[in-house]
């Protein structure tokens, strides 16, 4: 066969993230490259003639290894010459087969079989195995090092961010600790999504008309078939499986993949100049900018996102492929054929943010450094919404508009939150002895340091962690 140079591809998953997410390719191709699908095509073929056989009572182990290694083995240039005289895919491929046999099995490739009771049922199968061994061993692996650094960093003191202002302090493992739940779930769902997968042996309108004229129990004939691929029947089919089924796996792939974009938005975000709390790893040859020597930029986190953009807006094909005229037509041959793209493209994302958050280390100083004068134009001003919170237990009923005006007083005057905060000698008291009721150490100083106020994040940081954690096994 002919060596195609890489670079001659279309498509920058099969040149560009062929080489940069050389593993993830690779495993990728195994399973929703162009030979994987005709050769799964090809395993459904043999499926059927063993369960022809075994309703006749002469399968053999000698005939199912034959049948397994024709499939496994089948060439796909030889499918494609013979369909540049058929015009056909799946005729072109029982052509080949009917040659790699004997003239007594031969018969039984493709009987009672309408084209789309192999190729739906080859799709289910593809899609089941490329996400258990590929994608979710992806995902799961990124969701631990979530899980790591959430527990590591759980009492890592951070400001936290709503609007893209500062708000009240966090730790670091509570802001990883919201991917770690999100994204958990998405994974358990996923792999659920994955079981629910489902073929078909039906025909061409999904009636078994086919079917029944071999066998008198047609049904029974569709369980074996199935069987043999790991596979249920689809409850309802006519010449298509449900696409509800796999609709829902890629649209529950598309959610993680939000997630994920989500997570590398932050990160990028936390990485800039005026921010600093967080590193990726950078390679000693590394290079940020092909001018500026001194740049390190945050190049991962943006490639998933981009990524995410390129390959998000493909879930509306997703949802257009569930409408087919009556039984069936035709409108989802050639649409159906880049899901294989948008699987390439989320699990690539997934790696990559990998190799991100493997390396990722949170950079305490210039968290402490940005908690410490956080508040906007008011230092400290995070700690305004405890003060109000015990002027209300202290009986307060305008608590809030009494802080409110001792922020003004201490953005006008330049002054620090809590440097006002204590010349008003009553409110000050008064807080002071509801800290101490609450049984605060050192209740004066509370408000010198902002990490003092992070409520319950680094214990259920830690407890998210390590249930994430136990659930990825």
């Amino acid at each position: 066969m002919e060596t195609r140079n890489i670079f001659e591809n279309l498509s920058c998953i099969d040149h560009r993230y062929s080489l940069s997410e050389k593993a993830a390719f690779e495993s990728l191709s195994r399973y929703i490259s162009e030979q994987a699908s005709i050769r799964s095509c090809a395993r459904c073929e043999s499926a059927l003639v063993k369960a022809h056989l075994k309703v006749r009572g002469t399968l053999t182990d000698e005939i199912a290894a034959t049948l397994d290694s024709v499939a496994e083995n089948i060439d796909p240039e030889e499918v494609y010459a013979e369909e540049e005289k058929t015009k056909h895919n799946i005729r072109a491929l029982v052509n080949v087969m009917k040659t790699k046999v004997s003239a007594e099995i031969g018969p039984l490739i493709h009987l009672g079989a309408t084209s789309v009771d192999i190729l739906d049922t080859a799709l289910s199968c593809r899609m089941r195995d490329v996400t258990k061994n590929v994608v979710l061993p992806e995902l799961k692996t990124l969701e631990k090092h979530l899980c790591t650094i959430a527990e590591r960093e759980a009492a890592t003191p951070q400001v936290g961010r709503t609007h893209g202002q500062h708000a009240v302090p966090i730790t670091f493992g509570w802001s990883i600790a919201e991917f770690v739940a999100r994204l958990g779930k998405s994974i358990l769902k996923i792999e659920q999504l994955s079981d629910d997968l489902v073929g078909k042996l039906a025909g061409p309108v999904g009636s078994y008309n086919g079917p029944s004229m071999i066998v008198k129990d047609p049904e029974e004939l569709e369980r074996i078939y199935t069987g043999f691929l790991g596979l249920k029947p689809s409850e309802y089919s006519n010449q298509l499986v449900e696409p509800e089924h796999v609709l829902r796996l890629l649209l529950e792939m598309n959610v993680a993949f939000g997630i994920i974009a989500n997570l590398a938005d932050d990160l990028r975000n936390l990485q800039r100049s005026e921010i600093g709390e967080v590193f990726e790893y950078f390679a000693s040859t590394q290079v940020g900018s092909s001018t500026m020597p001194q740049k390190r930029n945050p190049w991962n986190s943006e490639h998933v996102k981009s990524l995410w953009k390129a390959m998000c807006p493909r879930v509306i094909t997703f949802y257009m492929d569930q409408i087919s005229e009556h039984q069936r037509d035709l409108t989802n041959s050639a649409s159906q054929r880049f899901i294989s793209d948008y699987v390439s493209g989320f699990t690539m994302a997934v790696a990559r943010m990998n190799s991100v958050v493997s390396g990722l280390q949170a950079d305490k100083d210039g968290m402490a450094r940005n908690l410490a004068g956080a508040g906007g134009k008011v230092k400290g001003g995070v700690l305004a919404e405890p003060a109000y919170i015990l002027l209300g237990e202290a009986g307060y009923n305008d608590g809030h508009e009494v802080i409110r005006k001792i922020t003004l007083e201490a953005e006008k005057s330049g002054k620090s939150f809590f440097e006002v905060l204590k010349t008003h000698e009553k409110e000050f008291a008064d807080i002071t002895a509801q800290l101490e009721k609450l049984g605060v150490e050192n209740p004066a100083s509370f408000f010198e340091n902002p990490a003092n106020y992070c409520g319950l994040a680094a214990k259920k940081s830690a407890r998210l962690a390590q249930k994430y954690a136990e659930l990825m096994k």
